[in-house]
């Protein structure tokens, strides 16, 4: 039977599967990526199998127009699909609802698990409706700056760090039923994007709002908010205490890329040494005067305002823009230059090693000298790395591709050692 295309769905979406193991995050080769309409439809529209890399090929999926996803609609802005990925030896996994809007490109990790005795297992993960879309708790205001005297017996970090890892609860505060996940802090924060803005809208406004999820997520655990109220998680992922964050989730490409350029940043207040506890809502659904009004800060991002002015016209003018100094689980700080090719020295002899020692895991990237010297081997390994791991492919060493180096190699040597 031929499969329906609704002719509402003029735009085009481009999405790409990863497939990994999940005991040891390394790629699956040859594993095989199935593509169906969301809804209970169960044509295949497309079938393929992964690189060395773990990847699919980049195909193009029916999107709705553009339009729908610049301005509240009745109309959904993205399509649904469906995905099943199998591969020998580990169970079936299948994502339901993988979100797909026009003009851009999806990622979708799919992490396998190794076929247990019983066998014949399958993993089923449900991505939610986008919260622009669907209806959620509207969030329950509290301080931007959260009032700290030594009464209260609250502890707080003596310096804003990046963690390594976010503890995410599932669900609401109280619920101790629901289950405690552990996801790096950039992935965190490309998940919550994905699922709060929409990847189609201007990228400064883009960038302003990933600045006030990295703000809030950074309040949460500069303050130990859950912690100090006897919690063993970071944050949940409930909209009425903080923001949405759904498991397994599609990642947009423009979101991804922004989040590894700017995830050590935040908003601030003059003499306050927390992050602001920047809120915001959809301003349509929702009233939230003396916060980010996502709708809004679309519109200002269309105007041709910059991400510090968005920020501003919602937060105030004596808001600010810092930096943190260290990110945890990378063993040195980015040296502050990019390394390009003509770099000589022991930063450079660094990144070698690591690229050398992620390439056992994904051979696609070429093994090269490693002599502290930034040759075109060097770039050519670079430049792979960067390809496999979503940045932009320069074969430049900066900030991101240095801060997302250093995160795989401690994860592989950390695999290494097991």
């Amino acid at each position: 039977m031929p499969f329906f295309i609704d002719p509402q769905l003029t735009g085009r979406g481009r999405l790409q599967v990863d497939a990994l193991a999940l005991t040891i995050t390394t790629p699956l080769e040859n594993a095989t990526v199935r593509v169906m309409k969301g809804g209970g439809e169960t044509a295949i529209l497309e079938e393929m199998l992964t690189d060395s890399s773990g990847q699919s090929p980049i195909i193009e999926l029916p999107a709705p127009p553009v339009e729908f996803s610049q301005y509240p609609s009745e109309q959904m802005p993205y399509s649904e699909y469906d995905i099943t990925v199998t591969a020998p030896g580990f169970e079936k996994i299948v994502v339901e609802g993988v979100q797909i809007l026009p003009d851009t490109l999806s990622y979708q990790d799919c992490f396998l698990s190794p076929v247990t005795a019983a066998g014949g297992q399958v993993e089923i993960i449900h991505i939610d409706e986008h919260t622009l879309w669907g209806n959620f708790p509207p969030k329950i205001p509290e301080e931007e700056v959260k009032e700290l005297p030594p009464s209260t017996g609250l502890v707080v970090l003596p310096e804003v760090v990046i963690p390594e890892f976010i503890i995410v609860h599932l669900g609401r505060p109280d619920d101790r039923s629901a289950r405690n996940i552990w996801i790096s802090f950039p992935d965190y924060i490309k998940n919550v994007a994905s699922s709060e803005i929409y990847a189609t809208w201007p990228e400064q406004t883009i960038r302003a709002n990933v600045l006030a999820i990295i703000s809030l997520t950074l309040n949460r655990v500069f303050t130990e908010w859950y912690r100090n109220q006897g919690y063993d998680f970071h944050i949940t992922n409930s909209t009425a205490f903080d923001q949405a964050f759904v498991p397994g989730r599609n990642i947009f490409e423009e979101i991804s890329r922004i989040v590894d350029d700017i995830f050590k940043d935040y908003i601030a207040r003059p003499n306050a040494r927390q992050p602001l506890f920047a809120q915001y809502c959809d301003g349509q659904r929702v009233s939230c005067p003396n916060w980010m009004r996502q709708w809004e800060s679309r519109d200002l991002g269309e105007k041709g305002f910059f991400t510090l002015d968005i920020l501003r016209h919602f937060y105030g003018f004596n808001i600010y823009l810092r930096q943190a100094q260290q990110v945890e689980g990378v063993p040195r700080s980015f040296p502050g230059t990019p390394l390009q090719v003509g770099s000589i020295g022991p930063d450079v002899r660094r990144i070698q090693e690591q690229l050398n020692m992620v390439s056992t895991h994904y051979p696609a990237i070429p093994r090269i000298r490693v002599d502290g010297v930034f040759d075109e081997e060097t770039r050519a390994s670079v430049q792979k790395f960067q390809s496999i791991f979503r940045l932009s492919s320069d074969g430049i060493v900066g900030s991101a591709t240095w801060h997302r180096l250093a995160h795989i190699y401690v994860a592989v040597t950390r695999m290494a050692e097991l």
